[in-house]
């Protein structure tokens, strides 16, 4: 996330050139890539961990 930031806030300030930006850009996508999967995974998680809780509460 602190990436993500740094480069956002590079790209608001405009302190790139359009080649580096590019690159820049590219990296965003793939760190945000991960994040997602990081999410959903994480969400997985939780959810199974609910239901577990759930049966456990019905048993």
């Amino acid at each position: 996330m602190a990436r993500l930031e740094e480069i956002l806030s590079r790209i608001d300030n405009s302190e790139m050139e359009i080649d580096e930006l590019a690159g820049q850009v590219q990296e965003a996508t793939e760190l945000l890539r991960k994040c997602r999967q990081i999410l959903l995974t994480t969400e997985k998680n939780v959810q199974e961990a609910l239901a577990s809780l759930d049966g456990e509460a019905d048993a």
